[in-house]
């Protein structure tokens, strides 16, 4: 008799909290959707909010200078005593400087690495080689400054002996082996993710394995490797460490890359650690420099994002 009651004790306890069990998964049921509806909305509020200030604060200073003069001049001297200057065609010069440099040094190095860790290595290679790409990828860019500052730029005035302190060439090398991990870390990935039946198929007609690699794997991978090429130079495009510290201070329209330049975030850090007083035109130039780089890695986006529906390989 004890026993009988026991357990009828027992399985209502049980009853009870499989009852409060199931009231507390309904309460959190009803309540995530509302959470991660919420934080979707912070992050779509937060980009707004952002690129509403650089629209808000650059027609500011557009109303100041002129946009043609900003958009075709060829000089930057925004602390002329005289009159100041604000083309920004010398910022935009020393940029595709630095960017173009560094896709000259990740792109062949960054598919090349990821050819052999996809068609070569084995997996215990691949293994071992992959996680200290992407760890390189993490160490801190100012770290890479004053690399590119203390060893590439004395190592290459070694070279180019008329190659000045402060250089497009010395951060535009370090920026391309910023970058070099997120090429060949993407592109692997694209290329492993190619059917192994292609390339028998191939390896079945007499083609090399090189021959598989380059005729069969590469285009069938095409997308993916653009992408991530495209990415890569967007995140040149906004590299700030590396150009302040080893490019220089001195916006030039030209196409030496052994002087002194200066890119549009190198600029931004000029400026932003009080070289201006708030309000002013040279305050407000921050924001249209700000806004100019947000339009150029906004265009590079949707680029990558085109090609990768446009030639994306369907399985």
């Amino acid at each position: 008799m004890v026993s009988q009651k026991e357990n009828k004790t027992s399985s209502v306890q049980q009853l009870i909290a499989n009852s409060r069990n199931k009231k507390t998964k309904k309460i959190v049921e009803k309540a995530m959707p509302t959470l991660l509806f919420s934080a979707a909305l912070i992050s779509i509020l937060t980009t707004f909010g952002i690129v509403f200030t650089l629209i808000f604060e650059t027609f500011e200073f557009f109303k100041r200078v002129s946009i043609t003069d900003f958009l075709f001049g060829t000089q930057w001297l925004p602390f002329s005593g005289k009159e100041p200057l604000f083309g920004i065609l010398p910022l935009i010069a020393g940029t595709l400087k630095v960017t173009l440099i560094a896709v000259v040094v990740a792109v062949p190095f960054g598919i090349a690495s990821a050819i052999y860790l996809s068609e070569y290595a084995s997996e215990k290679i691949r293994r071992t080689v992959k996680p200290i790409l992407e760890v390189l990828a993490g160490v801190p860019t100012i770290v890479y400054g004053f690399f590119a500052l203390t060893f590439v730029t004395p190592m290459l005035q070694q070279i180019i002996p008329g190659l000045k302190l402060f250089n497009a060439l010395s951060p535009g090398i370090v920026v391309g082996i910023m970058i070099l991990p997120m090429i060949t870390s993407l592109s692997e990935d694209a290329m492993s993710s190619v059917p192994n039946s292609m390339r028998e198929g191939a390896l079945a007609l007499g083609a090399t394995k090189f021959e598989v690699a380059i005729k069969v794997v590469l285009p069938a991978a095409l997308s993916g490797i653009i992408a991530s090429v495209v990415l890569a130079i967007s995140r040149a495009i906004g590299e700030t460490m590396i150009v302040s510290l080893a490019g220089g201070s001195t916006p030039k329209f030209d196409l030496d890359v052994t002087d002194s330049i200066q890119t549009m975030t190198a600029y931004i850090v000029q400026v932003a650690t009080g070289d201006a007083g708030y309000g002013t035109t040279i305050y407000y130039s921050i924001y249209s420099v700000g806004f100019t780089l947000f339009i150029f890695t906004l265009v590079m986006n949707l680029l990558a994002q085109y090609i990768t529906k446009r030639f994306r390989e369907v399985y």
